[in-house]
């Protein structure tokens, strides 16, 4: 503790400048290393899912496709606890070991003001995040008295209503959003639901599902706010959200989730210019929980029974954060700690009595606690035209489970990064990174009861450099990066957890033009390469989504908003075979929505995704997740949705 405090006040001692400025707060990696994906609730009317939402927004997420809800992101060729993702501040964690329920399941499109990618290892106030941050906010109450209701329609009979009313004054104002949704399973390019596909694709008889006449999924959400301006520089804020989802089909895997249930808690604490020590003071707390069985009684196999995985999990966090001005520099000091839980056992139940017999062992998920304790620093300063940001963080982790005849872990990191930007001008600037970040192995990678999991897993470390411009002429802005990240000691999942080392590096484009004011374009285009060092057969490594492009054609006119957009993915050639994964096709989709304001208050989108109806696959079959397989043991990929239209009538007050 007292090493880092050292080095943050000695680096903010050789970053003063002579000349006095008035000091404000720089955040140089989120102004250059990150991507600000606005008014999410607003113009991603097509269902709730987030993953879907972020993969047309950005050529460096890809979607891990499992149903037509509740999917998974890869970021940047990263995904699971490699990247962390909070939901207005708090950490909340899936608690299905094959990734059925991940972050993103765990909050709707409705309920989302913006999303904050920032790739690398930029973040030293959050425990974990190894390769990317991605910041979920949540919509703020406003004052006066608002409200807002959508109605909405699909293919594959999708059906959603959603509501929000909130208001308030300038002491005290609230927020109260509510939605329900739900779908029949979807279908592929070729018209083929999941059932039809399980059939075409040679998936056993056990493992088909009993009928096609299910439901896809049924998900309700409720999110509440408070925030009281207790005095002019305190405030107090309040927010509990809920999700409750419902028969949730899995085609690709084995079993189907009975519900997913999940809650959210988060207070949070400011106070502003107590002194010359404390320019802004936060304490801030979450928990978080999620209520996770999955089973296999609605496919063929069960003879006279049928098996449940009954999963749980639980975090709480709680941070302190002062920032405070020290010779023109803004430093951060902090301390953090949290509490991850994670348990789950498995039974079987009697399809005629209803009789539940527990199985004490099979794929147990051993009651694991995942502590850690830190303390963090951060400094920012801006010299010139020169933005400086650098951090630091140490942590403490203690792992402790109920498994017996295994050794608790323990684990400790230190971890920083330095960030840098010289603005030539307003519109043009370079910017460079370099940074070292840490996460531990989880309770499934370690303990749990399966052939894959090792207790004896180090923690992954990556060291990573950055490098890109950005430069605006006229109308056209351009924004190229260039990474390279060399990870430690790697968690890969080679049929057992193993540490690799493994290097991951790539490049990206972003930018927009705009030929008039009410007609531009928006571009991002995304290449990754990764690969394993050391002796390996295939040295490719898994989930490396191949060349992905973004392309987006705005036009506003008047009360009326278009939007043609195509993603474009190459051809997924550069596999990890020997983790069970496999080529698959490149594939172009066109998507198209039509804005209209009708009349006063009211406001009619019409959509449509895939427009010409390709079959395609987004997501492969590295055997991180259990898929469904041949008789003769293949992996089977399953096609993404098919044509998809939607429409959204929204009344707002």
């Amino acid at each position: 503790m007292k090493k880092i405090i050292t080095l943050s006040f000695g680096l903010a001692a050789i970053l003063s400048a002579n000349e006095a400025v008035k000091l404000e707060q720089v955040n140089i990696v989120e102004k250059s290393n990150s991507k600000l994906i606005k008014d999410i609730n607003s113009e991603e009317l097509k269902s709730a899912d987030l993953a879907e939402a972020l993969m047309k927004n950005s050529a460096n997420i890809s979607i891990v496709r499992r149903n037509g809800i509740a999917n998974d992101i890869i970021l940047r060729g990263q995904k699971k606890d490699n990247i962390n993702i909070l939901i207005d501040g708090a950490k909340i964690y899936g608690a299905c070991p094959n990734r059925m329920d991940p972050p993103t399941s765990h909050v709707v499109t409705n309920n989302i003001k913006s999303v904050k990618i920032i790739e690398g290892p930029y973040d030293v106030e959050n425990f974990g995040t190894l390769s990317g941050l991605v910041k979920v906010e949540t919509k703020d109450p406003k004052e006066g008295f608002h409200g807002e209701l959508n109605l909405n329609a699909g293919s594959f009979n999708y059906k959603k209503a959603s509501v929000t009313i909130e208001g308030g004054n300038d002491k005290v104002k609230a927020l109260i959003s509510a939605s329900t949704e739900k779908s029949d399973p979807y279908k592929d390019g070729n018209g083929d639901n999941f059932l039809e596909q399980q059939r075409k694709r040679g998936v056993p008889l056990a493992t088909q599902y009993k009928s096609d006449d299910i439901d896809a999924f049924e998900k309700d959400s409720f999110l509440s706010k408070l925030q009281f301006n207790l005095t002019d520089d305190q405030d107090l804020k309040l927010s509990y959200s809920a999700n409750r989802s419902d028969g949730i089909l899995y085609p690709a895997g084995p079993m189907d989730a009975d519900w997913d249930d999940s809650d959210i808690y988060t207070l949070g604490y400011t106070i502003r210019e107590l002194g010359s020590f404390s320019k802004e003071l936060n304490l801030d707390y979450y928990y978080s929980k999620v209520d996770h069985p999955m089973s296999g009684k609605l496919r063929n196999g069960n003879g006279t029974s049928y098996m449940t995985n009954h999963l749980k999990t639980s975090v709480w966090g709680a941070t302190v954060k002062n920032s405070l001005e020290i010779s023109d520099s803004l430093i951060t000091l902090g301390l953090d700690t949290s509490v991850r839980n994670w348990r789950g056992q498995m039974h079987s139940t009697n399809i005629a009595t209803g009789v539940v017999t527990p199985n004490a062992t099979m794929n147990r998920m051993y009651d694991t606690d995942t502590t850690n304790k830190a303390i963090f620093t951060k400094v920012e300063k801006s010299i010139g035209n020169l933005d400086i940001e650098a951090g630091l963080r140490y942590d403490y982790t203690d792992i402790e489970t109920q498994r017996p005849n295994v050794d608790d872990k323990k684990y400790t990191g230190l971890n920083g990064y330095l960030f840098t930007a010289y603005n030539f001008d307003e519109k043009n600037k370079v910017f460079a990174g370099i940074g070292k970040s840490s996460r531990v192995p989880d309770a499934r990678e370690l303990y749990q009861q399966t052939t894959s999991s090792n207790p004896n897993l180090e923690q992954t470390k990556n060291y990573e450099v950055d490098l890109g411009f950005e430069k605006t002429i006229g109308n056209f802005n351009i924004k190229p990066r260039v990474f390279y990240s060399e990870l430690k000691d790697y968690i890969y999942n080679s049929s057992k957890f193993e540490n690799i080392d493994a290097k991951i590096y790539g490049a990206d484009v972003s930018g927009y033009y705009y030929f008039t004011d009410d007609l531009s374009l928006d571009f991002s285009l995304a290449y990754l390469r990764g690969k394993k060092d050391g002796n390996y057969t295939d040295k490719d490594l898994a989930e490396i989504p191949p060349l992905k492009a973004n392309f987006a054609l705005n036009y506003e006119y008047k009360k009326a908003k278009f939007k043609a957009e195509v993603i474009a993915v190459d051809r997924w050639d550069s596999y990890d075979a020997s983790a069970k994964e496999q080529e698959i096709a490149g594939y172009a989709l066109v998507n198209l929505k039509y804005s209209q304001e009708l009349f006063k208050n009211f406001e009619l989108t019409l959509g449509v995704d895939n427009l010409f109806d390709k079959v395609y696959n987004s997501t492969n079959t590295y055997q991180d997740i259990k898929y469904v397989t041949t008789v003769g043991g293949d992996e089977i990929l399953f096609n993404d949705p098919g044509r998809y239209g939607y429409i959204n009538l929204k009344y707002s007050f």
